[in-house]
């Protein structure tokens, strides 16, 4: 009698399929999604019918449909996305059916499977716990957040893995402090490390300033020479607020791998620690302060045996740097725009202080962000 039934009721869904095709797939909807509503309840009798009837409509109804997770663990057939959307809703939406996708396997299927049958140990066999230290070395304590967007292309398992909240909101809080305790107005962590303008770790700033110096007269006269004068300016913050700035005319190639560590042997490199501030104007700007590498000198006591040395009063410098973070281009947060530059000297003997302030021209020229995969090749501690 219950089959009767059934085939009568679709037989009068296919009458009406026939006089308005258009709406196949609207009534296909609202049967598979009752479907779905009966099983959660526990109707597993009339979810089978409704899904039959779902899938004589269209066949493929299953895969039209996207279900977005609930929290509440209730009405998971209520709310979904059409594949007709727009791609954004997709990708936003993507953890949450990789996550129902999880939810409805056995329980025996674990985060991820072997394509192939390997005779070693496979990751997915790793509790989750151990898997999500992993990928903190991954991240390791450098901030390397681009290699965790690169993990979680392996497989459905390791982008849950990757979107995990705690990771994002540990760098977040690397990077801010305890101005990001809110996370309003992100909807996530993930977002807010993505969209909130921060100084890049895994590269330098590097900028190249150029001009004309006029040169001495020759002996007899009839020519006066020109130099042109060549020189970069090279940034490199660190995730725990140090910041390493130095000026040379040696070029790129030869500088940026010794800028790789903070400990390196680079003479005029200058060392400090920098900050970031957010104006009324939401403009982000970047203030450091930064010293010269202290170099203990050894004491030559037979160099002035026989005659008395001149004293010289100690003096410490620091240069105060301000930039303005912007970006430029299809990157972001790429650029480094001067703002203000001094030199403060102060005396050890009084204690007084004097500031020479340089005037910001065109010899200032912005840093520019450039990527160097060797500063994120090793992890030495996890995030």
């Amino acid at each position: 009698m219950a089959e009767a039934e059934e085939d009568c009721h679709s037989d009068l869904i296919r009458a009406d399929d026939n006089e308005r095709p258009g709406e196949a797939n609207l009534q296909a909807r609202e049967l598979f999604l009752k479907a779905v509503e009966q099983e959660q309840n526990g109707a597993l009798y009339e979810a089978i019918k409704f899904y039959r009837l779902a899938m004589q409509l269209v066949p493929d109804i299953e895969f039209k449909i996207t279900y977005t997770w609930s929290p509440e663990g209730d009405g998971v057939g209520k709310s979904y996305i059409e594949d007709g959307g727009d791609d954004d809703g997709k990708m936003a939406d993507l953890l949450s059916y990789f996550q129902q996708q999880l939810a409805l396997q056995e329980s025996s299927v674990k985060l991820c499977q072997p394509d192939l049958d390997v005779s070693q140990t496979h990751i997915s066999v790793l509790p989750m716990e151990v898997l999500m230290y992993i990928f903190r070395w991954v991240v390791s304590s450098d901030l390397d957040l681009r290699s965790l967007e690169q993990l979680s292309l392996v497989c459905r398992g390791f982008y849950i893995c990757a979107r995990d909240p705690e990771i994002w909101h540990q760098a977040c809080l690397r990077v801010w402090g305890r101005s990001c305790n809110k996370l309003v107005p992100y909807t996530s962590w993930r977002e807010m490390f993505l969209e909130r303008p921060r100084v890049r770790f895994d590269g330098v700033y590097i900028s190249k300033t150029t001009y004309i110096r006029q040169g001495e007269q020759s002996l007899d006269g009839f020519y006066r020479a020109w130099h042109q004068v060549e020189y970069y300016r090279y940034m490199r913050f660190f995730p725990d607020g140090q910041v390493m700035m130095l000026t040379t005319p040696e070029d790129p190639q030869s500088i940026v791998p010794r800028l790789r560590t903070k400990n390196t042997r680079t003479d005029a490199i200058l060392l400090g620690h920098y900050r970031l501030s957010q104006d009324t104007d939401n403009q982000t700007k970047v203030f450091a302060v930064l010293m010269k590498k202290k170099e203990e000198k050894p004491i030559d006591y037979h160099k002035y045996r026989y005659f008395r040395r001149v004293s010289v009063p100690e003096t410490e410098h620091s240069f105060h740097v301000g930039l303005q973070l912007c970006s430029s281009g299809r990157q972001r947060f790429n650029k480094l725009v001067w703002i203000h530059h001094s030199c403060n000297i102060t005396y050890k003997s009084t204690g007084e202080t004097a500031v020479s302030a340089f005037d910001i021209d065109k010899m200032y020229t912005p840093l520019f962000f450039a990527r160097v995969r060797s500063f994120t090749a090793f992890s030495e501690k996890p995030l």
